[in-house]
């Protein structure tokens, strides 16, 4: 890699996951000898960007809080807001926000100073977002745990509880985070069961970066999107959804997660036929939250279960 600028833009992207590199692994990474990578540091450390060095046989480098933030053109009241959305939109699992979103918190939070660190930490304590109560949220501090193992290839330690309440600890190789949109998944190999798992992030515990390294094995799937949309199957069988709305195709598609899409019927009506791995107690209130008239015509343990809800709901209000 002979072109200075761009290996300094990527050297400073590994510096900025919350782990210490050995220089030897940071040559090796860009195709440069040891001696580049420390003149590639004193140049970062020209720009003002606070790089700290640890001596001794497994001595490092790592990007640390400054006395000021790093040359990003962002000032306090930026980096601020920046910082306190990524938190709240992670935090909730909110619709559209990406693993994209939790590196950048990651690596945002990695270099802010104290007193922004305190700012943000005030704002997030003082404000109660408004969600829509269909999704487990998770805890920023958990996710930017997660994603710098991930991204530094460092084994993880965690509590994790199933679904059923049993709980357990796990060593694992993390591999991805995966957001389905309501939910934080983190895909691994878990060293114990010696096989690929897909583990829910509300559900982890204690998450704890081991320092060990690892190579990442070959996924089993083409991708961790797909190794995750297998396991989900094999926990939960699809359902045949046919549901009509009396409500324009816009106004239902709006109410609706990205994955359910009703076709227009009429210039007021449409109708949903997909096939979904969703719980039918999650569906029947995705349902109920459209605020429009609908029918169930399959499958009938949805019918079911939305009748036996309806009635429930009903003799709780008889006075």
């Amino acid at each position: 890699m002979t072109d200075t600028p761009v290996r300094l833009l990527n050297l400073l992207s590994l510096l900025q996951t919350p782990r210490e590199w050995p220089g030897s692994e940071l040559a090796e990474r860009l195709s440069v000898s040891p001696r580049t990578i420390r003149r590639d540091i004193d140049r970062l450390r020209d720009l003002g960007y606070p790089v700290e060095a640890t001596l001794g046989a497994v001595g490092g480098y790592r990007l640390v809080a400054g006395t000021a933030m790093p040359p990003l053109l962002l000032d306090d009241e930026e980096a601020v807001a920046i910082a306190v959305g990524l938190r709240a939109g992670a935090g909730h699992a909110i619709e559209g926000v990406e693993e994209a979103s939790v590196r950048a918190l990651a690596k945002l939070e990695q270099v802010l100073p104290a007193r922004l660190r305190h700012r943000v930490s005030t704002l997030q304590n003082a404000t109660i977002p408004l969600t829509r109560g269909d999704g487990a949220t998770v805890t920023p501090a958990t996710l930017t745990t997660l994603a710098g193992t991930v991204t530094g290839r460092e084994k993880l330690r965690f509590g994790y509880r199933a679904g059923d309440g049993a709980e357990s600890k796990r060593l694992v190789e993390p591999y991805r985070l995966v957001s389905t949109g309501r939910r934080w998944y983190l895909v691994a190999y878990d060293l114990g069961r010696e096989d690929w798992r897909t583990f829910r992030v509300d559900r982890v515990s204690d998450p704890l970066a081991t320092g060990a390294r690892f190579t990442p094995r070959e996924l089993p799937a083409g991708d961790a999107a797909q190794l995750l949309v297998r396991s989900m199957s094999r926990a939960q069988p699809e359902l045949d959804l046919d549901v009509a709305f009396e409500a324009p195709a816009d106004f239902v598609t709006a109410r609706l997660p990205s994955h359910l899409v009703p076709t227009a019927t009429g210039p007021t009506t449409c109708r949903l036929r997909a096939r979904s791995a969703d719980s039918v107690e999650w569906l029947a209130i995705r349902l109920a939250l459209v605020d429009a008239p609908f029918t169930i015509h399959s499958p009938t343990s949805l019918l079911t279960y939305v009748e036996d809800l309806g009635a429930r709901l009903t003799a709780s209000t008889v006075r």
